[in-house]
């Protein structure tokens, strides 16, 4: 398979499987058992989809690594400040157990994937055996978080199987991303400016919400400018060509998946897209976002 169709898939595929694993971080069943377990409700809504309480966040998805220090969590997230992760982790420990709370978050995801899709939409068993087909070949190696994923059990109900192999895709992706952008010589200031560049978003917009400071960000944005790669308020050419090389070295990570599911992707793709839509439309999911620009840039 040539560079481009890989590429097209790949980012086909997880902007497909986003709004079904990423609504976790939205889902109001999931901030309801997180209060239950003493953390704070969601602190704001943004066009009628509820934002995560911080230290909840980094809680509930480091979780899936086990009882890990905050240093652990910031490493694995990559591109949040661990001067605002370790606190929040660190403080997340004193309300919980990293079981229990991997608990309430599979409850809350697949609580909210119940309530806007049914308990066994049309296509579900289909899509069971293709993602089963998509994450059995690969493998651990600098994965954090997919590591983490595949060594929890899979939920009882075909939905909740659904949730978790989309969550397991997502973080392999993101791992992998991680991977490519740390071996391309950036820091989590650093490609966050990159990155919102690349979505067509202003420097310093998105990325606030990964809690870097004014001058975290000066020191950023002087290191790419030195490097060429960026000006005043954007990219130059060597830069946009090497935030790209980073996302196409991304997809290519991705190529055991693509290559398991083989013609049958377009099958897969057309029984979880209107799942994705469904779930945008109950405010599950944001409306639009920077993952969906990112799957529009090839």
């Amino acid at each position: 398979m040539d560079t481009a169709t890989l590429s097209s898939l790949a980012r086909k595929l997880g902007a497909t499987l986003e709004p079904l694993a990423g609504q976790v971080y939205f889902s109001p069943e999931a901030h309801a058992n997180y209060v239950a377990l003493g953390f704070a409700p969601s602190a704001a809504t943004n066009n009628g989809v509820e934002m995560p309480d911080g230290p909840a966040y980094f809680t509930s998805r480091g979780s899936v690594m086990g009882q890990v220090r905050g240093d652990v969590v910031a490493a694995a997230f990559a591109v949040f400040n661990p001067e605002v992760v370790v606190p929040c982790v660190d403080f997340g420990w004193t309300k919980t157990d990293a079981k229990t709370i991997c608990a309430a978050r599979d409850a809350g995801a697949i609580g909210q994937l119940v309530r806007v899709l049914g308990e066994e939409p049309e296509g579900v068993e289909r899509a069971n055996e293709l993602l089963a087909r998509a994450i059995e070949p690969l493998r651990p190696e600098g994965r954090p978080l997919y590591a983490g994923l595949r060594s929890l059990d899979l939920p009882d109900s075909k939905l909740g199987a659904i949730w978790r192999m989309s969550d397991i895709l997502r973080e392999f992706r993101g791992d992998s991303h991680t991977a490519a952008w740390v071996s391309a010589g950036f820091d989590g200031a650093e490609i966050g400016l990159l990155s919102e560049l690349y979505w067509g978003l202003p420097m310093r917009s998105y990325s606030r919400t990964r809690a870097w400071t004014t001058a975290q960000f000066d020191t950023a944005h002087e290191a790419l400018r030195r490097r060429g790669l960026v000006d005043d308020v954007g990219f130059t050419n060597t830069g946009r060509e090497s935030r790209e090389l980073i996302e196409t070295i991304t997809d290519s990570q991705m190529a055991p998946v693509i290559g398991a599911l083989g013609d049958d992707i377009e099958e897969l793709f057309r029984i979880l897209a209107p799942w994705g839509v469904a779930v945008r439309e109950h405010h599950g999911y944001p409306a639009s976002g920077p993952h969906d620009l990112a799957g529009q840039t090839r």
